[in-house]
């Protein structure tokens, strides 16, 4: 028996250390909502029994302070084996500073590397670790930016489909808060003329459309043969989704800015959405994410991941009722470039686990990432 596994050789958290790393874009980038030329990811590392687990999220550089000043001490000392008593523990540690937003991607980095950690300390993939419900999960390819000119998306677009095979895609609308709507539908036919009949095209309003407005341009979304319509209205207007869900052909869906359980909750209580989606690194980390998984299993929906593919992969992959992730270009450009050991989308899947590589199988390449490092 492994010693570190042995009993009376329990491994308690005795280490957590964080950096801050800020990734220009390849392109200015911009939604419905909002524009952006650089990504900052905070990398969180904890350590127990002579091993490291990583976990990460994407948000405010102070993040890591979150993890240093507050996270850090509650966490350090408990057992490596018993992640959801350290969810809790940081859930209770934050209470006055507010559990939504950064202070809630602090704890999904955290909780990212305390399941990375366990499954290192057992030498097995995460997948084999949580069990799997499946070998291969779904990805659809995600960008196509409204700050994109016809060649840069067409590029895109022709990249997922035509290269990699990934048979779903998913564009940017609702450009300038819902007030460029011709362009939004000549990008929408512009995208259907690109990729051809056969695959799903998908798109997201970031909240940019009021409620009659989204239910207006779906006439067009359902011309084009849009399946996904995200965000048509504010994630903070379940009523609203729940208007434009009833009266629209395509499928509702929101939920990435869940920071807690009970959002989750809330949403499938008001009939939001046709399938929820969920962040892994702004829900509460993996101990969460597959709490909403269960929440959305019970509502009769499916679940799909947000953004930050290879930290989702294998929590995707022990769910029963996951549609997708969201292979999402700035953030798998940056995992590419930051880490050994990603996943294929070659065919429109990947096979979290398939290598053996115990945790997430993801190692920091720190002569790669060290240039972009600002704390």
């Amino acid at each position: 028996m492994n010693p570190r596994t042995a009993r009376g050789s329990e491994p308690l958290v005795d280490g957590v250390e964080t950096a801050v790393y800020t990734v220009p874009t390849d392109a200015p980038e911009g939604d419905g909502t909002l524009a952006w030329d650089s990504t900052t990811m905070v990398v969180v590392q904890v350590r127990a029994g002579g091993v490291t687990g990583l976990g990460y999220t994407y948000g405010a550089a102070a993040t890591a302070q979150v993890v240093a000043e507050q996270l850090a001490d509650a966490v350090t000392g408990l057992s490596a084996w018993d992640i959801p008593a350290a969810n809790e523990a940081m859930t209770r540690t934050v209470r006055n500073a507010g559990r939504p937003g950064l202070v809630a991607g602090a704890v999904s980095a955290v909780d990212i590397a305390l399941w990375d950690l366990k499954a290192r300390l057992l030498d097995l993939p995460l997948t084999r670790l949580l069990g799997a419900s499946r070998t291969d999960v779904p990805v659809y390819g995600s960008g196509g930016f409204t700050t994109y000119d016809r060649h840069q998306l067409d590029r895109q677009l022709r990249h997922w489909t035509e290269e990699q095979g990934i048979p779903r895609v998913k564009i940017k609308i609702g450009e300038s808060w819902g007030r460029a709507e011709r362009r939004d539908r000549e990008r929408i036919a512009r995208a259907r003329h690109t990729i051809g009949d056969a695959p799903e095209l998908y798109v997201d309003a970031n909240g940019g459309y009021g409620r009659k407005q989204a239910i207006r341009i779906a006439c067009h979304l359902d011309e084009h043969g849009v399946t996904w319509f995200e965000e048509p209205v504010s994630s903070d207007d379940p009523a609203g989704l729940a208007q434009i869900r009833a009266a629209v052909a395509p499928e509702v869906t929101a939920g990435e800015y869940g920071y807690t359980l009970a959002y989750f909750g809330q949403m499938l209580g008001a009939g939001a959405v046709d399938c929820l989606q969920a962040d892994v690194t702004r829900c509460g980390g993996i101990t969460v994410w597959l709490r909403a998984a269960a929440l959305a299993e019970a509502a009769g929906l499916e679940l799909s991941g947000h953004c930050a593919p290879h930290v989702h992969a294998h929590a995707a992959a022990a769910i029963p009722n996951l549609r997708h992730l969201e292979w999402f270009h700035d953030h798998t450009r940056i995992e590419d470039l930051f880490f050994d050991g990603t996943l294929d989308p070659q065919g429109g899947s990947v096979r979290p686990g398939a290598d053996g590589a115990p945790g997430h199988g993801l190692t920091l390449r720190t002569d790669r990432a060290e240039k972009y490092r600002t704390g």
